[in-house]
């Protein structure tokens, strides 16, 4: 799986098989904190993940 997480501004190829949650933990993201979508389509953290998918972890930006 292709990873891009833009808090790092870079790629990361893993083997990860299992729900968006259990990627966010492995990677130990807060899950509050991020988006996560796959081919630019958001996706929940209950969606299953195959190595063959391209993810963007984008951070959450709020202001007030």
């Amino acid at each position: 799986m292709r990873v891009y997480i833009e808090k790092e501004e870079k790629y990361r190829n893993i083997e990860f098989k299992g729900t968006v949650k259990g990627l966010l933990k492995e990677l130990k993201i807060n899950k509050e904190t991020v988006i996560v979508t796959r081919e630019h389509e958001l996706i929940s953290d209950n969606d299953n993940l195959s190595n063959s998918d391209e993810i963007e972890i984008l951070s959450v930006i709020s202001g007030g």
